[in-house]
């Protein structure tokens, strides 16, 4: 029988730490926990990165080689600054120790075995654009008809099949539950994911989701190497242990052993990233595979003042499915309540959020200090607007500026074109869109089209589907290019162009539903923003004026756009989900109403849902040091269905108005 034998670090030497000193009493406990399996609940603005940290440093200072500790992170960035702060706190060579994200220790196992998984040494890691690529030749090649029926795009394919590995779940289930519009051909989409691992054996080639399902794999099937890593990492820490989902906690587990040292470090109440295959289980049942585990809770908060936290406090006790806490605030009451504020409408509460911030700029609080936060990228539509009229520079984190993006850049070129039928560049766009039609038949359908009376006439009496139709086109194109010409027919009626809302949703509904179904993996997003802009355009009775407006706000977008790196005075505006992490003086949460925050679907679907929610409006709350204010539109126009009255976010109906003060804004014209 083998003899275990254990090296030590050579004469640890005194710490240089006073632990005692520089952590709190809970961040202390957790640091200095005994071996064994450790379940850390850091709340919001408790210090999680510090008490991470500061377990690094004692694990060296108590003797523990670098090379035995494993540090796993959801960015390298953080594995950087914990480890930088780590070199800082004590003597000893961080470089030895394994820190990174999930796939960066993944590819360092898979570089030394990939051979054992049938590659070969030297495999190439495909970026989106390569795995797009990849994808693109697997499908042409594998002889499946995708003519019949708008077939996904690579970039969809890739989303379905990263949605399957990270779940651990059939690609038949992620396609029937998240993408169901593709329920017909689950058959041959699941062909193309066998002919797609294939390939990529076959070229020596692994996607990003690779270096986890293959390490995995890896050590699933070869005992001696799970063996020799749990050997070697005697103390494996996990940063943000919420946002697991199944396939890194088995990676987790496998690493750790039935018997190993494990400190996880997160919060339940910030599991917010279901939708990409987070799962909050892991945190919540996390004694069911670690019955012995000690709980640790860090409730001391630095960041709000306590009228905040209290408000946060009262909101995510509402979740069922949570591990309770209660976070104390160290500083000073303000005096001042988070804000209550109903607007008549959307354009309301635009002007409010604006002249707020500029009210708040005069009494010092620099625009980098300020937020607005909303649950989807289009709620910020008539905001950009507002802060643009004022001069007010701002910065968009939640994607493209509303005008600048492809899907309303796609729409705006229909009408476009109906209107002005020598717009080559309308033309070129929207022809594209059509499967089988590229740069080559484009510039020749433009051709043909020039050809035409209706080209040059002032005003188009006839039928656009009687002079494209006739048109040569290649045979994938033919029944796109027909629906296509129908759907232009109805943007012209009687030589009169219909109303903006009519074009939009004629549009939407002929040829480009399915067209960003098929391109687009976040369609249903981009669905909402044609909505919005189609609610937008209702405010214009002539097409060529909105167009107008439209490519107006457009350019000045684009010109008083600030550079976070030259312009960092700017007001930032961003979706809930991306602000995690980050902090600010004063956070503006606006379109707090049900069916907005919480979203419709998630209402819907279940109470986790609903729940998952409510821990995303915990995260929107806890991110205002000083200041917060909650508004909704009482009032909400849609194109299709006129004024809605809009009801209060069942978050805040919820709370006790002692947690808020309620502000009656007027019109002051």
């Amino acid at each position: 029988m083998a003899r275990e034998y254990t090296l030590h670090a050579p004469h640890p030497t005194a710490p240089r730490i006073d632990y005692k000193a520089e952590l709190n009493e809970q961040q202390h406990a957790a640091v200095t926990a005994p071996p064994g399996q450790t379940l850390v609940i850091a709340g919001a603005g408790s210090g999680k990165t510090r008490t991470l940290t500061y377990r690094v440093a004692w694990l060296l200072d108590n003797g523990v080689l670098p090379e035995q500790i494993l540090l796993l992170t959801f960015t390298n960035k953080a594995a950087r600054e914990m480890l930088e702060r780590v070199n800082l706190l004590v003597e000893a060579d961080t470089s030895r120790l394994w820190g990174g994200t999930f796939h960066s220790i993944g590819n360092k196992f898979l570089r030394w075995n990939s051979e054992r998984l049938g590659y070969r040494k030297g495999f190439s890691i495909m970026d989106r654009e390569d795995q797009k690529d990849l994808l693109e030749t697997v499908v042409a090649n594998s002889g499946i008809d995708t003519t019949g029926f708008r077939f996904p795009k690579a970039e969809v394919l890739g989303d379905i099949f990263s949605m399957a590995d990270n779940t651990c779940l059939p690609v038949e289930e992620i396609i029937l539950t998240k993408y169901p519009y593709f329920d017909k051909i689950v058959e041959p989409i699941t062909k193309i994911r066998k002919l797609y691992q294939d390939k990529k054996v076959e070229t020596n080639c692994m996607d990003f989701d690779d270096l986890l399902t293959q390490s995995v794999r890896l050590l699933r099937e070869h005992p001696d190497l799970l063996e020799r890593y749990q050997r070697q990492f005697e103390f494996v820490l996990v940063d943000e242990y919420q946002d697991t989902n199944k396939l890194q906690c088995e990676f987790i587990e496998m690493l750790t052993g039935k018997d190993g040292n494990l400190m996880v470090v997160g919060d339940d109440a910030q599991s917010i990233y279901s939708w990409r295959g987070a799962d909050v289980t892991n945190i919540l049942n996390f004694h069911e595979h670690w019955p012995q585990a000690r709980v640790f809770k860090i409730e001391v908060n630095y960041r709000s003042v306590p009228e905040v936290l209290n408000l946060a406090n009262a909101s995510i006790g509402n979740n069922r499915a949570q591990i309770r806490k209660n976070l104390q605030s160290c500083r000073e009451e303000k005096g001042m309540l988070p804000a209550l504020v109903p607007l008549d409408n959307g354009s309301a509460q635009a002007s409010f959020v604006a002249q707020r911030i500029l009210e708040l700029q005069d009494e010092g609080v620099e625009l980098n200090e300020m937020a607005v936060l909303y649950r989807a990228h289009f709620h910020s539509m008539e905001l950009q607007m507002e802060l643009t009229s004022r001069g007010i520079p701002f910065q968009v984190t939640s994607g493209l500026r509303f005008f600048e993006q492809a899907h309303v850049k796609d729409v705006a070129s229909f009408m476009k074109f109906a209107i002005n039928r020598r717009d080559e560049v309308s033309f070129m766009r929207m022809v594209k869109l059509i499967p089988g039609v590229g740069g080559a038949s484009a510039t020749k359908l433009w051709m043909n089209w020039l050809q035409t009376e209706a080209a040059n006439a002032e005003v188009m009496t006839g039928k656009f589907s009687d002079l494209l139709i006739p048109m040569s086109v290649p045979k994938k194109a033919r029944e796109s290019w027909d629906q296509f010409a129908f759907t232009l027919d109805e943007l012209i009626v009687e030589g009169k162009p219909v109303t903006p809302p009519e074009m939009i949703r004629s549009i939407y509904d002929g040829v480009y539903e399915d067209y960003m179904r098929a391109k687009f993996k976040n369609a249903e997003q981009r669905q909402q923003d044609l909505e919005q802009l189609s609610n937008y355009s209702s405010r214009f009775t002539d097409p060529l004026e909105f167009l107008s407006q439209l490519s107006l706000l457009s350019g000045v977008d684009t010109e008083n756009k600030p550079d976070p790196q030259q312009d960092k005075d700017a007001v930032t505006l961003t979706t809930a989900h991306q602000a995690k992490g980050l902090e600010w003086h004063t956070v503006f949460a606006i379109w707090l109403a049900d069916g907005m925050f919480p979203h419709a679907r998630a209402v819907e679907e279940s109470d986790l849902g609903v729940e998952e929610e409510r821990r995303l409006f915990y995260v929107t709350v806890t991110r205002a040091k000083d200041e917060l204010y909650l508004c909704y539109p009482l009032i909400n126009h849609q194109a299709r269905d006129g004024d809605l009255l809009m009801k209060p976010s069942r978050f805040i109906s919820e709370l006790s108005m002692d947690l808020m003060e309620k502000w009656n804004v007027r019109g002051g014209w």
